[in-house]
């Protein structure tokens, strides 16, 4: 009886180490997945900060283009540097990033669009302007970027749902709620986004 003890004990004790042995094997895959996933998020959510900054850098060059019209309405222009100054104010950490982060950055965004458009449709009204080889360079630019955008803005989305859906399924859950993986918010399409910007002809 006390050899069957011992050789019953010893077997739960293997069997122990297999278990801890299978779970730390499974837990560290498990986890480099998160971080790999995690990772590829961020690279997509920067590509998308980048191609946002590089149409913020376009509206200097067109202030000044539009300056240069003494009769062009400035009201119109001020809002479209203003929605620029709050667009690039918004600093979001991709890391921990919530849905009302995204929310804010997204609607700022959204202004600036707003406002650009606005200035556009209102050069229609100023032929030497509109012809100005500076801000037909602007136009073609704005375009190529606002497409960028829309492309970016997929990727990252479409990155953030396979990371979301990865930390969602059981048992990965159990192990991302333990090592605080957090779901990643989306971008949210906005009225009207299917289209493709509105560039008016030169």
């Amino acid at each position: 009886m006390k050899n069957k003890g011992c050789l019953s004990a010893g077997t739960i004790g293997i069997a122990l180490v297999v278990i801890v042995v299978i779970l730390f094997f499974w837990g560290k895959s498990g986890y480099n997945n998160f971080v790999t996933q995690e990772q590829n998020v961020n690279t997509k959510w920067s590509n998308v900060e980048t191609v946002y900054q590089k149409r913020a850098n376009l509206i200097p060059n067109l202030e000044r283009t539009v300056k240069s019209y003494s009769k062009f309405e400035q009201e119109t222009l001020t809002k479209v540097v203003e929605a620029r100054s709050k667009a690039t104010s918004i600093n979001i950490d991709p890391t921990n990033m919530t849905q009302q982060d995204l929310a804010k950055f997204q609607a700022a965004q959204g202004e600036l669009s707003g406002a650009l458009s606005r200035l556009m449709a209102v050069v229609e009204s100023y032929p030497n302007l509109k012809a100005d080889q500076q801000y037909i360079n602007f136009q073609r630019e704005y375009t190529a970027i606002e497409n960028s955008i829309r492309t970016e803005t997929v990727y990252y989305n479409a990155a953030a749902q396979e990371y979301n859906t990865t930390i969602k399924k059981f048992p990965n859950n159990i192990l991302a709620n333990f090592t605080n993986f957090k779901e990643k918010p989306y971008f949210k399409a906005d009225a009207g986004a299917e289209k493709a910007p509105e560039v008016f002809s030169e």
